[in-house]
């Protein structure tokens, strides 16, 4: 059991070279103990042997999954204080063209499996009236720009479900933050490419294939913000005693959120540029 201490964190995407995982070694060096999970076990072997882990293999879209974590955590360590929704995929595709299939998977995985896995923690925080849920959501979804549309309105989908919780799990003591990545250094890019090559060909959209594909891997450049650097920003808000409720870092934050208070006919005209690029 957990020392009264050491708060017990529950973080879902841990593979190694993503974000989950510079969350997971932040949260473990601030003095926590972390229910690290992902689709496979060997993704996080580098963590194993390090007590202050508890590793397990987690598939959000499984509702068996779910529970048996949740419980594993709670077998483990007596409680969850805060649980970390960071488990996400990318997608780059135009949107009239993106096969349904395909669409309802990455809001399976960055919607529905988020709030599934709330609905099976929040029962025990209100049971102890405390408790933190953190959403991961992206700064893309606050100014959507072509190519990646069912990945920016699934954020923009969990932008909203995060900010009802807020107000709704309040009462009971519950914290909800809305945790916003700029440009971060991680695996996103590769995964993103990979999924990129298994989309069908274009039918209308060919004369912009070169653009399409750019945009898998746009936020991983020299100058994006490492993922450690990320995790150290967002780590020390969570922990706060009475922790912001938006918290927003790294290379492409602040231009971002400037086009967001832009007027769309300007805003509209600045990301079609991306679209010839």
């Amino acid at each position: 059991m957990a020392e009264p201490e050491n708060l017990v964190v529950l973080i879902t995407g841990c593979s190694e070279g993503g974000i989950g995982y510079a969350l997971a070694r932040e949260f473990a060096s601030n003095g926590c103990l972390v229910t690290a999970t992902a689709r496979s076990l060997s993704s996080m072997r580098s963590l194993e042997g390090d007590q202050r882990f508890f590793l397990l293999e987690l598939d959000v879209l499984s509702d068996e999954g779910i529970r048996k974590a949740v419980e594993g955590a709670l077998s483990k360590f007596g409680r969850i204080d805060i649980l970390i929704n960071n488990a996400g995929i990318h997608n780059v595709a135009p949107l009239a063209e993106v096969p349904m299939s395909t669409f309802e998977h990455v809001m399976s995985t960055n919607v529905y499996g988020p709030l599934k896995l709330i609905k099976a923690v929040v029962p025990h925080m209100i049971s102890r009236r405390k408790g933190k849920i953190v959403n991961v959501g992206s700064v893309a979804a606050l100014a959507p720009g072509p190519w990646a549309g069912a990945y920016t309105t699934s954020k923009a989908a969990l932008h909203a479900l995060t900010d009802t919780l807020r107000l709704e799990l309040g009462p009971f003591g519950i914290r909800v933050i809305t945790v916003v990545p700029g440009a971060i250094r991680s695996n996103i890019g590769n995964s993103s490419l990979s999924s990129y090559d298994r989309m069908p060909e274009w039918k209308f959209y060919k004369p912009f294939e070169k653009a399409i594909k750019a945009r898998a891997d746009f936020s991983q450049t020299a100058r994006s913000t490492p993922a450690n650097e990320f995790a150290k920003k967002a780590v020390a808000g969570i922990l706060k005693k009475n922790p912001p409720a938006w918290i927003s870092y790294g290379h492409l934050s602040t231009v971002v959120a400037i086009l967001y208070y832009l007027p769309l006919v300007i805003r509209d005209y600045l990301l079609r540029l991306a679209m010839k690029s």
